[in-house]
This record gives structure tokens, C-alpha cells and sequence, in this order.
């Protein structure tokens, strides 16, 4: 027998994000998934090496590798509108898990509890508020990134992500800013010369 679960991830690379905003770069989930894996795994070091935490980096890598995976079913729901009131976002959360399950069935079932642990993590752990803070990260240079090449379509989205960040109040996003959002302001020729 066949099963779908992973030809569907592979259409990750086809679901555009940003969708209501002219980006000068297009980005799909497949490598945003990507940057928020490693974005993820960066806090989940900084919470365990900079401020002695125990989270588990390869908890917060998977979920974020599979942060994203509704939407090769639902699409990619802009942000003014998923969030625009709760009644939307409730719906919009039940139908990515509906979704989420949907795609589980296309594991065998021998393979599907350990899936599922990575695509309907545990939200309230630590490694799920990780996952999520460089989520929004990862939007916040992606604002950088268009906003370094002229495009001023994402000034209220970077000014509006790096406040709901800064807000969390999460030593780790803090750190993350201190030390390493800088340089991504930077030119290659300016990056290898440090």
C-alpha cells in the first residue's frame, strides 16, 4: 500500500506566504519551516547554554519543521485575517486541526503516533513557546530582508512583529536580538568582513 503523508509535505514548497503584501522575494512554508527550525533550535541553545533551561532543541526543531504542515490542505490564511476577530481565528485553529489529522491518516499506523507528537505538539510546553517566538521571528526577517531592499510595504509589520516579540518578555528572543538580529541588516561583503 501507498501512502500520501510526505508527498503531501513535499507541496509545502508551493504554498506562497505574504500573500496580500508585494514582496521583492517570495517566500513559500517549505523553507520558511526550514528557517524556523533553526531559528527554533537557536532559542532552544540559548535557553539551555545562556540561561540554564532544560528545553529540548530537538522537541523544538521538529515542531517547527512541521509548524506549517495544514496549510499544503488549507492554504496559507493572512495574517490581518486569520486573526481579524476570535471567531475567525477558532474556526480558522479547527480547521487546521481537522487538517493536521486529515494528514495523519495518510501515515500507516504504525508510523502516526510518533508523527503526530511533531505535528500536534503539547502547547503549553517550553519548547512549543520557542517554536512559536521564532515563528515570529523568522516573519521579522523576512520584514528585515524587505525592507533592506526598498521595500517599504513591510514598515507596519516589522514595527508590529518586533513589539509582539520584545512584549513576550522571553530572555531568549532578547538575547536572540542582542547578539544576532543586527547583522542581518548587513551586506554579504559587510557580513564576511566582521
Amino acid at each position: 500500500m501507498s501512502y500520501n503523508f510526505y508527498a503531501f509535505m513535499d507541496r509545502m514548497k508551493y504554498i506562497k506566504r505574504w500573500q496580500l503584501m508585494r514582496s521583492v522575494r517570495s517566500e513559500n512554508i517549505m523553507e520558511h519551516s526550514e528557517q524556523v527550525a533553526m531559528l527554533a533550535h537557536a532559542l532552544a541553545v540559548i535557553n539551555n547554554k545562556v540561561f540554564k533551561g532544560k528545553a529540548d532543541a530537538e522537541k523544538c526543531v521538529l515542531y517547527a519543521v512541521y509548524h506549517e504542515c495544514s496549510e499544503v490542505m488549507t492554504g496559507d490564511m493572512p495574517t490581518p485575517i486569520k486573526y481579524f476577530n476570535n471567531s475567525i481565528h477558532g474556526a480558522y485553529k479547527q480547521l487546521e486541526e481537522r487538517a493536521c489529522d486529515k494528514l495523519l491518516l495518510t501515515l500507516p499506523e504504525e508510523l502516526r503516533g510518533e508523527i503526530e507528537k511533531s505535528v500536534k505538539p503539547d502547547e503549553t510546553s517550553v519548547e512549543y513557546s520557542l517554536m512559536k517566538a521564532a515563528d515570529r521571528l523568522a516573519a521579522y526577517v523576512k520584514c528585515l530582508e524587505e525592507l533592506r531592499s526598498g521595500n517599504n510595504e513591510f514598515v507596519k509589520a516589522e514595527k508590529s512583529i518586533k513589539e509582539d516579540l520584545l512584549s513576550r518578555k522571553m530572555p531568549e528572543v532578547n538575547y536572540f536580538f542582542e547578539h544576532f538580529i543586527p547583522s542581518f541588516s548587513l551586506t554579504l561583503d559587510e557580513l564576511e568582513g566582521i
